[in-house]
């Protein structure tokens, strides 16, 4: 196998206990950081090159969401490394029981071509911080980008426990045949499959994995919202990146009269936000690559197009479109779009819009829109997927402090702050015992005695308090 032989050097270095102290970890993260403040513009410069993005939606995504994890990571690891003390019972007060956050080992970070920096580094921030060592495979479709890191991020870090590996579908299939102690994987359109074929190869080795896949995830928009507020917040999470997000509203629902209403403020908000003509703002981005954009052109025979639906295949530009009427049988609904394509579905109620998400895949974001609490927590309460928002789009991932992370179809595991630190520890249940104080020992040794497990269960046994209620 290629890659044995590096698998093998990081695992010496991290059984030679180098990750572990904070003041490494401390050190490596700071190199993170040095690396987005001194690379920005070439990171800028290659995602415009690989898929037009523009630099307002690069710098924040690719950036400064970065700079934020990394910053809330260095301001709380050395609260997060420190030892959790838990509740003992009346044998062991005298004892320490505690978890210990143990890193994994040597781990493996998959990332994909659609936010081609952000999507390997905040994972990797997770491993450093936990004291792992990393694997980094960047996409080979955003090339441009997988380029800048695979040449540069070594300059940065230590490159005896972290290494970049770069190469298509059959060198991510040979570096799927070593031993990981984890593999993080994330996806983009059509992930499933391949999030199979993942667990499948860390399955031969019991390697654990978080696995990100994204999913149709719905829209639901009730009678009672401000029309104009929902189309402004829509258009830009479903048109952020080209359309190319996995937690974007893959689809609208609501009643045909408030698709009637939304139609003209949607288009509004579109000639707002990139012009009369879209293909001519810089604020628009573009296809990765022409597989994608054919692929994507094809959903377009799906209902009707009532806004946009020009395409450009020279530039893999695809207009911003809204597709009305569009039925459950049609092929924009049989897979995740992934691209800057907006179908409605009609529903009577909210009713049948919650059994329309309930009968497919969990996704990994549900949206709600309503001037009514109370409508959103129904959305909230009677579905299941991997996120919520109630009355907007994508805003959930900016917060540190939420969990990303999908459910069933859409992924498992989770990541962001703190869980990508939890992520990649082993919590480690530890109890250290007094070697006096014997006496205390005596009731649980033979010979047993009726006497011996009256003081047992007196020492060992929970009670019930009282019922808790939900407020």
């Amino acid at each position: 196998n290629p890659y044995a032989g590096l698998v093998s050097h990081l695992r010496a270095s991290w059984l030679s206990g180098k990750t572990r102290p904070m003041e490494y970890r401390v050190a490596q993260l700071e190199a993170l950081g040095r690396f987005l403040d001194d690379k920005k513009q070439e990171i800028l410069e290659a995602t415009e090159l690989d898929m037009g993005k523009p630099s307002f939606e690069a710098f924040f995504s690719e950036i400064l969401l970065c700079k934020n994890e990394l910053n809330i990571t260095l301001n709380n690891l050395c609260h997060w490394m420190k030892d959790e003390h838990v509740d003992k019972n009346l044998v062991m007060q005298l004892d320490s029981a505690f978890i210990r956050k143990d890193p994994y080992g040597v781990v493996l970070i998959i990332a994909p071509w659609n936010y081609p920096i952000h999507l390997f580094l905040v994972p990797l921030i997770g491993a450093i911080a936990a004291g792992n060592c990393a694997i980094i495979k960047p996409s080979e479709i955003s090339k441009h980008t997988e380029r800048l890191v695979a040449e540069t991020l070594s300059c940065y870090l230590d490159n005896d426990c972290f290494a970049v590996v770069t190469g298509g579908m059959p060198e991510t299939t040979r570096l799927l045949e070593n031993k990981f102690d984890y593999i993080f994987f994330t996806g983009t359109s059509c992930s499933p499959p391949v999030g199979r074929i993942v667990m499948t190869a860390a399955a031969k080795h019991l390697t654990p994995v978080t696995l990100e896949l994204g999913g149709k995830n719905p829209c639901y928009v009730s009678d009672t919202c401000d029309v104009t507020n929902v189309a402004r917040r829509v258009v830009w999470g479903r048109f952020f990146n080209a359309g190319q997000t996995c937690i974007a509203p893959d689809y609208l629902l609501c009643t045909v009269e408030m698709q009637d209403k939304l139609m003209p403020a949607l288009r509004e908000a579109i000639t707002e936000f990139f012009g009369p003509n879209p293909r001519e703002s810089p604020d628009f981005g573009r296809i990765v690559n022409d597989k994608q954009f054919r692929r994507i052109r094809a959903l377009l025979c799906s209902g009707r197009v009532a806004i946009g639906g020009q395409t450009d295949e020279a530039e893999r530009y695809i207009a911003p479109t809204v597709l009305a009427d569009v039925l459950p049988s049609d092929p924009a609904m049989q897979e995740e779009i992934f691209g800057p394509i907006l179908p409605i579905v009609v529903i009577a109620n909210m009713d049948e819009a919650i059994d329309f998400i309930n009968a497919r895949p969990r996704p990994l974001a549900v949206y709600a829109f309503s001037c009514d609490s109370k409508v959103v927590n129904q959305v909230l309460e009677r579905t299941s997927s991997g996120g919520f928002c109630g009355n907007d789009t994508l805003m959930q991932v900016t917060l540190t402090s939420l969990p990303l992370g999908g459910i069933g179809n859409s992924g498992l595991g989770k990541y962001h702050g703190k869980f990508t630190f939890d992520t990649f520890s082993h919590h480690r249940g530890c109890l250290h015992r007094n070697m006096g104080l014997e006496t205390l020992n005596t009731p649980r040794y033979p010979p047993y005695t009726q006497q011996k497990l009256g003081l047992l269960t007196t020492t060992f046994e929970v009670k019930r308090r009282g019922t808790c209620t939900l407020l």
